[in-house]
């Protein structure tokens, strides 16, 4: 392990450095996420207006399920996006053969081997969010160390999904299409899952596990989550994360490499 923060340590490092050169990026990224939670804040704000409120939501706490939803933006802007996008690329280019034949694990290279600044203002912005909401409601510290955990299971879901699909394009190359079809599917957290019909509820719950990823972790902290979900976040985030790893070593057996 001691190995493994060392060379996390190098990658980062020279990510940042690397970034920091186009430091006008930041305030562009920066202004962009304003804007969006902007958008965000008033499209909730449409539902709210007239005395609606989604069962068992008030207005707090949906601002909580939009606040958890926001940082999930920033940790897939700042650390999923810059890598596993870039599988693609790397088997296009061939470049996949470099990387499998350094003394560390493929997918660890492949997962942290750089960062992107430009998701901090949202990870800034969405805390700034649960803390307000939060205060409103009462919520206390416990409140929120509480939900690291289901938060960090929801983390680690998007993680593998989205590895996953990465890793399929060995087979189809071309998959930029089907990683932006998983975002979308993920815009559908910035809600409380009791907002969406029943027929949605299911599928964002049993097919693409969006409730696991912003809904779990708000009831967590609002202290009102059954200990079922809290389970069954926990299990399928580690099974999720075992589906990967396996599921790349097999992909793994289909690639042809560049000097093949």
């Amino acid at each position: 392990m001691g190995k493994y923060w060392q060379v996390l340590k190098l990658f980062w490092s020279a990510a940042i450095a690397a970034e920091l050169e186009y430091r006008v990026n930041f305030l562009i990224a920066t202004l962009s996420s304003l804007g969006n939670l902007a958008g965000s804040v008033f499209g909730l704000f449409l539902f709210y207006r007239t005395g609606y409120t989604f069962t068992g939501w008030s207005w707090q706490a949906a601002l909580v399920v939009l606040g958890i939803f926001t940082l999930l933006q920033g940790f897939s802007a700042t650390f999923l996006s810059p890598n596993l996008n870039r599988i693609v690329r790397h088997v296009q280019e061939g470049t996949l053969d470099f990387i499998l034949l350094k003394p560390i694990r493929s997918q660890f290279w492949l997962s942290t081997y750089t960062l992107s600044p430009w998701g901090i203002p949202d990870l800034v912005f969405g805390s700034m969010i649960i803390g307000y909401a939060g205060q409103r409601l009462g919520l206390r510290l416990e409140n929120y160390l509480v939900s690291i955990v289901p938060l960090f299971c929801g983390l680690v879901i998007l993680y593998s999904l989205w590895f996953m699909l990465g890793a399929t394009s060995i087979w189809f190359v071309k998959i930029y299409n089907v990683t932006e079809v998983l975002r979308g599917l993920v815009e559908a957290g910035r809600y409380p899952i009791v907002a969406y019909p029943a027929a949605y509820r299911f599928f964002f719950t049993f097919i693409v596990p969006v409730t696991f990823l912003t809904t779990v972790p708000a009831e967590v902290m609002l202290g009102r989550v059954e200990i079922n979900w809290l389970i069954g976040a926990a299990l399928l985030a580690v099974a999720l994360f075992w589906l990967s790893t396996r599921f790349w070593r097999f992909a793994l057996r289909f690639y042809t490499s560049a000097s093949s």
